[in-house]
């Protein structure tokens, strides 16, 4: 079984322990093994670390904790995270991240590690845990989507004169600039970052306090932690907050958006760059070749960005069915969250970064761009609209130009060599002045809509673009990180 292997893979030994805190030793040791999460929750160390010193000073603060078991516990969770970030700590073989947290300290510090989970249960630890870890990895999704959206316009603004065809049913349709082509690429994402805006407010609410469902009978003061971690709010209901798992809904479909959105920027890197279409060539650096044909140069990078969004969209389902049906508050089943949430970050940072990285590594070929225009007569709506300029009504101007279409294929000629007679001889409706908007290079000065193809109204688009990413950054500089909790608390007893 799969979760046989996984327990091979992370523990040395046939059985992990149990300790008294967790129920006592008398499980069947396939039983621990078998419901045991560590291998995956040792993730949430660092965001366990820094809850744990949160909770903490609020027990010390509120009276509930003496000063010198406190000041002990400290010391001995710094030091645990410290480990962490320099990759020295080894865990023990617990049932979960928590026990192994508290088995260390017991370890190092005695009876009194026993204190630190005072007025708290692990429903809402690993609730807070995990509201730490969607805070954390949204930001820092955010900051990579920021850089990419920021390639892209920096990419566009170069882009700005180089005319290729862009497609409705895959069918070759207007002419548009690469600048239009990639803004529209930064738009999708621009919407991602304001869907990981909504996730991020939706995780940032603070469950720790409410114990295992009905809260405790000590004196805490929930808000001391609540404000000790940077969170907007407290959770309103414990029996809601132990079995929430809304905001891993709202981050692991944030997540699987964003990939399809970066799949379907790679299909038509993956196109683009076929013999086929021709618009594209790939740098050695990021294409691979064929283990038999040596001709071969493939777009493996776009191929696996589109193949890692399945990974995502899995992630979401198998959230989605195990929460589907269960009662009120906490259920084991739950802990079947951590491979969906935990997966999430890893997928998106790897896209990201890879995408921008093969952003600088393709180039347009504009002669065969240019020449799929010529081909497929892309300018005939301009010209129809040219009539409609003059007063032809829109219906009988688009018939004329089908009309002339039909002829050009006739005579094997593109639109913009179609001479007056001929035009005229389809229809006595064409001018020399219709007829100049069949010239190619000339197809984009005429766009001035908002959020078109026209040359100003793609300098809007990168500025509005790169106004959204500014602002951005700002509000992610803003936000309390990880680090910065575990920098502020280190000071919290003195």
């Amino acid at each position: 079984m799969a979760w046989q292997t996984l327990v091979e893979v992370c523990y040395i030994g046939e059985v992990i322990a149990k300790t008294a805190a967790a129920g006592g030793s008398t499980l069947h040791p396939l039983v621990l093994s078998f419901s045991s999460s560590l291998g995956l929750d040792r993730a949430l160390l660092g965001e366990d670390l820094v809850g744990s010193l949160a909770h903490l000073t609020m027990l010390a603060r509120c009276g509930i904790l003496d000063r010198a078991s406190a000041a002990e516990l400290h010391g001995g969770l710094c030091a645990l995270y410290e480990e962490v970030q320099s990759s020295t700590l080894t865990l023990p073989a617990e049932e979960d991240v928590h026990m192994a947290v508290e088995a260390l300290l017991a370890e190092r510090l005695g009876d009194v590690a026993g204190r630190l989970h005072t007025a708290r249960s692990r429903n809402d630890q690993v609730a807070l845990d995990l509201r730490l870890h969607v805070r954390e990895q949204t930001t820092r999704i955010g900051l990579q989507l920021c850089a990419l959206i920021d390639a892209l316009v920096a990419r566009a603004s170069a882009e700005r004169d180089l005319l290729l065809p862009s497609y409705t049913h895959r069918q070759r349709a207007q002419p548009i600039s690469a600048a239009y082509l990639l803004a529209a690429y930064a738009s999708m994402l621009a919407r991602d970052l304001e869907l990981f805006d909504f996730v991020y407010a939706g995780a940032d609410c603070m469950p720790l306090g409410v114990g295992a469902i009905a809260g405790t009978t000590l004196p805490i003061d929930r808000r001391i932690t609540q404000e000790l971690l940077g969170f907007a709010g407290v959770t309103r209901n414990g029996l809601d907050t132990v079995g929430d798992r809304d905001f891993g809904l709202d981050y692991t479909y944030a997540a699987s958006r964003l990939l399809l959105h970066t799949s379907r920027i790679a299909t038509d890197f993956v196109d683009f760059s076929t013999s086929e279409f021709g618009f594209l060539a790939l740098d050695d650096e990021i294409a691979c070749g064929s283990s038999m044909m040596p001709q071969k140069k493939n777009p493996d990078v776009f191929e696996l960005v589109r193949g890692k969004s399945g990974q995502a969209i899995g992630n979401l389902t198998a959230l989605l069915v195990t929460l589907k049906g269960l009662p009120s508050g906490y259920n084991r089943d739950q802990q079947e969250d951590r491979a969906p949430i935990l997966q999430t970050a890893p997928l998106c940072h790897g896209v990201l970064e890879i995408l921008q990285l093969a952003l600088g590594k393709v180039h347009f070929r504009r002669e065969r761009c240019l020449a799929a225009l010529e081909r497929d007569y892309t300018q005939a709506t301009d010209l129809a609209e040219a009539l409609v300029q003059k007063g032809t009504v829109f219906r009988v101007a688009y018939q004329a130009v089908g009309a002339l279409v039909r002829r050009a294929q006739e005579l094997g000629l593109g639109l913009a060599q179609i001479d007056l007679e001929v035009a005229q001889a389809v229809d006595p409706l064409f001018t020399a002045e219709v007829l100049e908007r069949a010239v190619l290079t000339r197809a984009l000065s005429y766009k001035h809509s908002e959020g078109s193809t026209g040359p100003e109204a793609v300098d809007a688009q990168l500025r509005d673009l790169a106004a959204t990413t500014q602002k951005a950054k700002e509000r992610y500089q803003a936000r309390p990180r990880l680090a910065d909790l575990f920098a502020a608390l280190q000071k919290s007893l003195s």
